[in-house]
Formats: structure tokens, C-alpha cells, sequence
């Protein structure tokens, strides 16, 4: 209307502000919008972004919470690391000592086997030269009563005089090779 109000020669109007009627309707239209949005959609709005600042906040204060635990769980592992390394380096030196401790023992049986074994040795060479001396005794006591007898010419065989006999010559052998060691 306004366009043709121009075209007619009328009075001019300004463009830039609207019919009155115009500004009536558009304004109770806009209050009534508004209305609508601040009674209706604003709550909602407002407690979407509510929630939304809640989960933020909720969520920060879990992972404050998990970083919390986290740290906790990483303190008590490295604990049992720590506990678990002494408890090894305890067994380790607890083996060693075992080791050494049996080797000391089989060594000392060892050494008490050997020197068993060296008496043993001992005993039964003495035994074997104690028996070798006394049949060396009767045999060479033989042989010297059966010597005598042929340069005496007769026979020497009163058996408690010839052990006599035999018995100081022996002895007085054995001590002229003592004597001269």
C-alpha cells in the first residue's frame, strides 16, 4: 500500500518505519514468541545445560577420583615390586647360604671317609706286617734250627728251647738295624 500511496503523489511516508498497524501485530506476535520460549523452551535450555554442566563437573571429579586411585594402585604395586625384589634377594642369599653350609658338611664327611679310609689302610697294613713278622719269625726259626742241627749234628728239636733261641736272635737283629738307622 505504501508503493502505491508513492505513485499516487501522496504524502511521503518513511521507509524505514513501519505502518503502525504493522508494528502492533508484529510486536504482540513477538511477545507472544518470547512468551512462549521463556516459558516453555528456556527450562529446558536451562536444564539441559544444567545436566550438561553437572556430567562436566561429575566427570572431572571422577577422573580426579580414578587419577587418585590410579596413583594409589601405582604406589601399592610399586610396593610389592619392592617387597617382591627384597623377598627374592632374600631367597637368593638364603640358597647361597644352604649351598655353602652343604658343602661344608660334604666336605667334612668327605674328609671323615678319607681319613676312615686311611685308617682302615693303616690297620690292616700294621695287621698284615704283624703277620708277615711272625711267619717270617717261624720260617727263618725253622731254617735256623734245621741249620743248627746239620752243624751240630744232631737235631734241635726241644720246640720251647728253639723259640727261646730264635726269639733272641731275632730280637737282637732288630736291634742292630735300629741301631744303625
Amino acid at each position: 500500500m505504501s508503493l502505491v500511496n508513492l505513485a499516487a503523489g501522496g504524502e511521503a511516508e518513511n521507509p524505514l518505519i513501519p505502518p503502525i498497524p504493522e508494528l502492533v501485530i508484529g510486536l504482540i506476535a513477538f511477545v507472544i514468541v518470547f512468551g512462549f520460549l521463556a516459558k516453555k523452551l528456556l527450562p529446558n535450555i536451562n536444564k539441559v545445560l544444567e545436566e550438561r554442566r553437572e556430567a562436566i563437573e561429575g566427570g572431572i571429579e571422577k577422573a580426579e577420583a580414578a587419577q587418585t586411585e590410579a596413583q594409589s594402585v601405582l604406589e601399592q604395586y610399586k610396593a610389592q615390586l619392592a617387597e617382591a625384589r627384597h623377598e627374592a634377594a632374600r631367597l637368593r642369599q638364603e640358597a647361597q647360604e644352604q649351598g655353602a653350609t652343604l658343602i661344608a658338611e660334604m666336605r667334612a664327611e668327605g674328609q671323615r671317609q678319607r681319613e676312615e679310609i686311611v685308617a682302615a689302610g693303616h690297620a690292616q697294613i700294621e695287621a698284615d706286617r704283624k703277620a708277615a713278622a711272625s711267619a717270617l719269625r717261624q720260617d727263618v726259626g725253622k731254617l735256623a734250627t734245621d741249620l743248627a742241627g746239620k752243624l751240630v749234628g744232631e737235631s734241635l728239636e726241644d720246640h720251647a728251647r728253639q723259640s727261646r733261641v730264635i726269639d733272641r736272635f731275632l730280637d737282637d737283629l732288630e736291634e742292630k738295624a735300629e741301631a744303625t738307622r
